[in-house]
């Protein structure tokens, strides 16, 4: 397959420092490769989700097994609408650097997946708690949503009322939130008054919808490469363009096994784990962690009220 045409004025140097660092690994080349491909998938997203897509699966065929590689391609295609690869690449980035912060994203594509009852189990696992305060509040906007997409509409109001006062972008996409929980309620009345004085345009820029301003790109200190590098992978014989694991369809997301949890084959233990573990909890509004949030914003929403994903600072930016 050809690679996506590449802009005369992308640097690899526009990359994130630390971006740049996770890709040391590569040869020089490659690595250098890689990195404009991930410069593009960033400067694209807003603009052409689909082109994005193309550069970031560009850059998973170069250095598949690196996170940040693998976090860009399941962010575009989260943006995309390709909620089960989007799955499959967070649950793969979760595995090689141990984070949980696209936890409000993988909540959100199983929201997309028609799979309400999953995103709020997500929500309830271990892993939400260890998200930053910002995460926290990605979290909720989500689940408010799936309580909605279940018809409990008391709930996910109940969910948005735990947010700290918030500033901001974020502040408006509360408050969107709370107006498209109203209206799913039935209290078209309510909602209208919730948003009555709000300027549209900032709550079109809150919600992702607003035209991207033109790029403003910023250089760093920039350190070459070493000639070729090696990490533990290649030292057992992996090569640079050789992906982690296969690009099947993630087994996670079949309903049709019988495993220990309704719902989740048996042969998928991590969807099976998260599930579990929601169930020993109870998932619901409670599992919420409470804490005091910062503004920021996440990539568009699956939907108006879903939670933005971010565009991440290692992998797209």
């Amino acid at each position: 397959m050809p690679e996506p045409e590449i802009a005369e004025d992308v640097s690899f140097r526009q990359l994130d420092k630390a971006a740049r660092e996770r890709l040391r690994g590569l040869t020089k080349d490659n690595a250098e490769r890689v990195g404009e491909h991930l410069v593009m998938a960033g400067r694209l997203l807003d603009v052409d989700p689909e082109r994005a897509y193309e550069h970031a699966q560009a850059a998973v065929r170069r250095g598949g097994r690196i996170d940040v590689v693998r976090e860009a391609a399941g962010i575009a295609a989260y943006r995309t609408g390709r909620f089960a690869e989007a799955l499959r690449e967070l649950r793969t980035v979760r595995r090689l650097n141990g984070s949980s912060e696209h936890l409000p994203i993988m909540a959100d594509a199983e929201r997309g997946l028609g799979r309400p009852e999953r995103a709020i189990a997500l929500a309830a696992t271990p892993e939400a708690d260890t998200l930053d305060a910002l995460g926290q509040v990605e979290l909720a906007l989500v689940v408010s949503g799936a309580r909605s997409d279940l018809g409990e509409h008391d709930a996910a109001l109940s969910v948005l009322d735990r947010i700290p006062p918030q500033q901001g972008d974020l502040a408006l996409r509360v408050v969107q939130a709370r107006a498209a929980a109203l209206e799913a309620a039935g209290r078209a009345a309510e909602a209208e008054d919730l948003l009555a004085g709000l300027d549209p345009e900032d709550l079109e820029r809150a919600a992702g919808n607003a035209e991207p301003e033109e790029d403003v790109v910023v250089y760093d200190v920039y350190e070459e490469l070493d000639e070729p590098g090696t990490d533990d992978l290649e030292a057992r014989g992996v090569e640079d363009g050789e992906p982690l694991e296969s690009s099947a369809e993630d087994p996670g997301l079949d309903d049709g096994g019988s495993g220990a949890v309704a719902g989740v084959p048996a042969d998928d233990a991590e969807a099976r784990d998260e599930l579990a573990a929601a169930h020993e909890t109870g998932p619901g509004p409670d599992a919420l962690a409470q804490t005091d949030a910062q503004t920021g914003s996440l990539p568009k929403p699956a939907s108006d009220d879903h939670v933005q994903a971010a565009s991440d600072e290692d992998g797209v930016r």
